[in-house]
C-alpha cells in the first residue's frame, strides 16, 4: 500500500509523462548487462532536469519508498538492476551539453549524455575526452562517475574521476549538493564530488558535471608487440615511459591463450605477426608533431627489438591498420559468439605483482578444470587485468568456484577484486577479500548519514 501512495504522489507531482508505470514503458529495457537477475520497477521516473530529480526523491523520502538509479545499464555487476519494490530513475531524457567554455578546457554536462556524445563535442570543439570504453555509445556519464570507470588510457589520463572538477548530485532527502565549479584547485573541506564519484548511487543521484578537457592529439603512433616473457612485458612499459616523450597512452597486455582464443573463434581478425609469442602488447603514444613522433616511436621500437625485449612487431602505417589491432584487444565484445556462459573478473594488482597473479589464477583453474578456456589480458599500466573463463558444461550463473579461486587469488596478493566495475550485487559478499572491517564499518557510516534509511540502490555493495 504504501509503494502505491509513493507512485501515485509521484505521477500527481510529476505528471505521467516522467513517471511511466509497467504497462506503459512496456519492453523499456531495466537490466544491465550482467546477465543477473532483475526485476520490473514499479515505476520508471524519467526527469527532465534536476529539480525534477529533487522533487522525485524528496517525495520518495517521505513515503520510505527506495530507488535505483539507471543510466545507460552497460553495467556488468547488477548495480542498477531492481532487487523488488523499488521505482527506477533514468536519466535518459537529462542528456545535454550544457556549455563547453574553452579558456578553462571543461564540458559541463547533464549526467544521462552518453560518452560518446561527449567525446565527439570535445574533438568539435578542438579538445579530447580521453575517458573511453567499448560501451561508449551506450553508456552515460552519469554512470562513468558512479562507477569511476576506467578504460583503455588510465594510464596516461587517470581513472574517471581524474577528468571531473565540479559535480552536482541530489541526496535522498531531495537535497541538491556541490556546484559546477569549474577550478583545479579547491580544498574548502571536504571532498563531496570524489566521496560521489564510485559511490554506485548509493549515496547520491549525480545530475550534472564539469569535465575537464585536454589538448587534442594530433599524432598518434600505435604497435603491436610480441615478447618473449612477463619480464619482457614490464621492461617494455617501463623503457616506454620513460624514453617516449609525450608518454604511453595505452599498454595492453594479452596472454598467449586470449590471444589465441579469439583469432581462432572470430573470423574478422587478423593476425599482425607471422609467429605465435607468449605476450602481445597493444602499445600507443600519442603527442602533438606527427613527423617527430612517429620517428621518436619507430627508433624506440627499433631499439626494443634490437635488445631482445621485443621479439617482432608490426608498426600500425595508417589508422585502418590501427583500428585492426585494436579489434583484437576489443574482442571481448564478441564473447557471445563462442562463449556465451563464460565468466569474467575485473580484478587489479601492483604492476609488480600482475604476472604472479594471472599465473595463480591460470595454474589453479587448469588444474580444477583441465578443458576450460582461460583467457587473460588487461591495462597493465594500471594494474587491471580481465580473466575470462569458460568451462565447457557450465551453466551462465554457475560460477560460484571459480569466483572462489580468482578472489582468493586476489585475497591472497592483497588486490582489488574490482579495478573498474564496481561491486553491484555480483562481488559484495567479496568485499572483505579487498577491504577491512574498519573500512566497511566507515563506508556503512558515511551511507548512514547520506541516506539514513538506506533508500538509495538498497542492497548494492555491502
Amino acid at each position: 500500500m504504501a509503494a502505491q501512495e509513493a507512485v501515485h504522489a509521484l505521477r500527481e507531482a510529476l505528471g505521467s509523462q516522467v513517471v511511466q508505470l509497467p504497462e506503459e514503458f512496456g519492453d523499456r529495457r531495466v537490466v544491465d548487462w550482467s546477465g543477473l537477475p532483475g526485476g520490473v520497477p514499479l515505476a520508471v521516473i524519467r526527469p527532465r532536469d534536476t529539480a525534477e530529480v529533487a522533487k522525485a526523491l524528496h517525495i520518495c523520502s517521505e513515503h520510505g519508498q527506495p530507488v535505483v538509479t539507471q543510466g545507460g545499464l552497460t553495467g556488468l555487476v547488477g548495480g542498477a538492476n531492481v532487487q523488488g519494490g523499488e521505482v527506477a530513475i533514468s536519466l535518459d531524457r537529462m542528456n545535454k551539453i550544457v556549455e563547453i567554455d574553452p579558456v578553462s578546457s571543461t564540458m559541463t554536462v547533464e549526467a544521462g549524455t552518453p560518452l560518446q556524445v561527449v567525446q565527439e563535442a570535445a574533438t568539435a570543439a578542438g579538445f579530447y575526452f580521453p575517458l573511453d570504453l567499448g560501451a561508449r555509445g551506450s553508456c552515460s556519464i552519469g554512470g562513468n562517475l558512479a562507477t569511476n570507470a576506467g578504460g583503455n588510457r588510465v594510464i596516461k589520463y587517470g581513472m574517471m574521476r581524474d577528468q571531473v572538477l565540479g559535480l552536482e548530485a541530489v541526496l535522498a532527502s531531495g537535497k541538491v549538493i556541490g556546484g559546477l565549479n569549474k577550478m583545479i584547485k579547491d580544498n574548502s573541506g571536504y571532498d563531496l564530488r570524489h566521496l560521489l564519484i564510485g559511490s554506485e548511487g548509493t549515496l547520491a543521484i549525480i545530475t550534472r558535471a564539469v569535465l575537464r578537457l585536454r589538448p587534442k592529439p594530433t599524432a598518434t603512433a600505435t604497435a603491436w608487440c610480441g615478447l618473449p616473457s612477463y619480464e619482457a612485458v614490464t621492461t617494455l612499459l617501463s623503457r616506454a615511459q620513460a624514453r617516449l616523450a609525450p608518454g604511453v597512452s595505452a599498454f595492453e597486455v594479452m596472454w598467449k591463450g586470449y590471444y589465441d582464443a579469439v583469432l581462432a573463434n572470430l573470423d574478422t581478425l587478423r593476425a599482425p605477426l607471422d609467429e605465435a609469442h607468449p605476450f602481445y602488447v597493444l602499445l600507443e603514444s600519442v603527442g602533438t608533431d606527427p613527423v617527430r613522433h612517429a620517428d621518436a616511436f619507430e627508433e624506440f621500437l627499433g631499439e626494443m627489438l634490437e635488445a631482445g625485449v621485443v621479439s617482432d612487431a608490426a608498426l600500425a602505417s595508417s589508422d585502418s591498420q590501427a583500428l585492426a589491432f585494436w579489434a583484437i584487444r576489443d574482442a571481448p565484445g564478441e564473447y557471445q559468439r563462442f562463449i556465451p556462459n563464460h565468466a569474467a573478473y575485473d580484478v587489479s594488482f601492483s604492476i609488480a605483482q600482475v604476472g604472479e597473479a594471472a599465473q595463480r589464477c591460470d595454474v589453479r583453474l587448469r588444474e580444477r578444470w583441465p578443458d576450460a578456456i582461460v583467457m587473460i589480458y588487461g591495462h597493465l599500466g594500471d594494474g587491471n587485468i580481465h580473466v575470462v573463463v569458460d568451462v565447457p558444461g557450465m551453466g551462465k550463473h554457475d560460477h560460484d568456484e571459480i569466483d572462489d579461486v580468482i578472489y582468493d587469488v586476489t585475497r591472497d596478493l592483497q588486490g582489488s577484486i574490482s579495478a573498474e566495475h564496481g561491486i553491484g550485487t555480483k562481488k559484495k559478499h567479496f568485499l572483505h577479500f579487498t577491504r577491512s572491517d574498519n573500512d566497511i564499518e566507515s563506508m556503512r557510516a558515511i551511507k548512514s548519514a547520506l541516506d539514513p534509511h538506506g533508500l538509495l540502490n538498497p542492497g548494492k555493495v555491502f
